[in-house]
């Protein structure tokens, strides 16, 4: 029989025997915080992909291992070809024709992400438009359709990138480095990708607690032909002289910081504007 000196004895061995379970049903909790295992196929969907920083940013994205949507407004031969290109490096993709200036055409494109696989994990709202003009000279068509397209479409988008991505995500929209050159002509273009650093802000604080990062990528001048049409030579090296680097970026540059944001190393960047652009500003 045990006297009362034992006691402590036996409690100090229940809680030796206790502790390990406690300690692992700790580590269950701290783990649901974080995203799912990497065994669960991840999906991306990119917006304005057929070709350019989109295009560059879904072959990128397929590489790591996603599943991607490929996105076009009008440009269906360029789209197939992203996803002929994923499908040949042993990726999965599908693309789908939808003006992001079309809430309607935005819903039925993450329902048609969601038909082929199930859900959606990242999130890179990258489609946009430029026109450039003095103010004296914009035209009121040029001025609409880049707020439908980068300012409307883009928030068309995140919204419902804010009911859909699963935990632990990813949501990227796309801002420029335009809005700290603020070159000439460039206003009302700067205008609506200044919102979007606004948008990646205000979103990721009204995510919290489910573990996904919002932040805007801001380009600097990427040799893509929404910077190169309309400019001649001289001026497109004159850009590319202000750069540390003296050159253009490159879509894949661009789509490297992407992926960069996208990895589990990236998490802990959010609600912030990422400046990928050489050194230009």
């Amino acid at each position: 029989m045990s006297g009362p000196t034992d006691m402590p004895r036996r409690a100090v061995l229940a809680a030796a025997a206790i502790a390990p379970a406690v300690l692992a049903a700790g580590a269950a909790r701290a783990q649901s915080t974080r995203p799912a295992p990497a065994s669960r196929s991840k999906v991306a969907l990119v917006t304005g992909s057929s070709r350019g920083i989109g295009a560059a940013t879904a072959r990128r994205l397929a590489r790591d291992g996603y599943a991607v949507t490929v996105n076009c407004e009008k440009n269906r031969d360029l789209a197939a070809g992203v996803v002929r290109e994923i499908e040949a490096a042993g990726g999965r993709a599908i693309w789908v024709q939808a003006d992001v200036s079309d809430p309607g055409a935005v819903r039925r494109l993450f329902e048609e992400n969601e038909r082929a696989f199930g859900g959606v994990d990242v999130v890179v709202s990258n489609a946009g438009i430029m026109r450039l003009a003095a103010f004296r000279d914009m035209t009121d068509a040029d001025f609409s359709r880049m707020v439908d397209v980068n300012q409307k479409g883009s928030f068309y988008v995140l919204r419902e990138a804010a009911r859909r991505v699963r935990d632990g995500g990813r949501i990227i929209t796309l801002s420029s480095s335009i809005t700290q050159l603020r070159s000439a002509t460039y206003g009302p273009y700067a205008a609506t990708k200044g919102a979007q650093e606004l948008f990646a802000n205000v979103l990721a604080k009204e995510l919290e607690g489910r573990m996904i990062s919002v932040n805007a990528m801001a380009p600097g001048v990427v040799n893509t032909s929404l910077f190169t049409d309309g400019k001649t030579p001289q001026q497109i090296a004159g850009f590319a002289a202000r750069t540390p680097h003296k050159r253009l970026g490159e879509p894949s540059d661009i789509a490297d910081s992407i992926a960069a944001l996208c990895s589990a190393d990236g998490g802990w960047i959010n609600g912030q504007t990422v400046f990928a652009n050489g050194g230009i500003v």
